[in-house]
């Protein structure tokens, strides 16, 4: 049968509440779901000893995130950026109505700005800049004219989107 659909992106949070009200308050994600989980099976999916957590599910446009916090064993890493060039996941992007507005909330919601990142030039049709939230995950935020939704870059015919393999 193959691949279904796609249902959510997970990102381990320090703190719970405040990466809620970071994605809610700020960004627009609205609450769908919650879960309680301790021990086994999930211990042998996530590959640790012992695992206690409990995960919220938040939902914009039709893209699903997990916040999960780790009671048990707890969370590892720093909140810093990644570089853009290291493999796996680097980021995630949202178009915004209001540039300044929407830095000024999300450091105000525990967020930090990327400066070095800030495109804001004549000519250039955007308005650009990568924040992180609470947890260094780095989102990229334009705002700009024309459709939010269109395609980004050269278009590509739909054959060219198909698997080699064919149908």
């Amino acid at each position: 049968m193959g691949v279904v659909g796609f249902t959510h992106i997970g990102i381990c949070v320090a703190d719970p509440e405040r990466s809620r009200r970071f994605y809610q308050d700020v960004l627009g994600f609205e609450p769908v779901s919650e879960l309680e989980i301790d021990g086994y099976p999930t211990s042998k999916l996530m590959e640790l000893d012992e695992v206690e957590l409990r995960c919220l599910f938040l939902e914009r446009d039709g893209v699903r995130i997990e916040l999960m916090h780790q009671h048990v064993p707890g969370v590892l890493g720093s909140a810093e950026a990644t570089p853009m060039n290291q493999r796996g996941f680097t980021h995630f992007a949202l178009r915004i109505d209001d540039f300044e507005r929407t830095l000024k909330a999300i450091i105000e919601a525990g967020g930090q700005l990327i400066e070095a990142t800030r495109i804001v030039e004549p000519g250039f049709r955007s308005k650009v800049i990568c924040a992180l939230d609470p947890d260094g995950v780095r989102i990229e935020l334009v705002a700009g004219d024309g459709d939010p939704f269109a395609p980004i870059g050269r278009p590509l015919s739909p054959a060219a989107t198909k698997s080699s393999g064919g149908e």
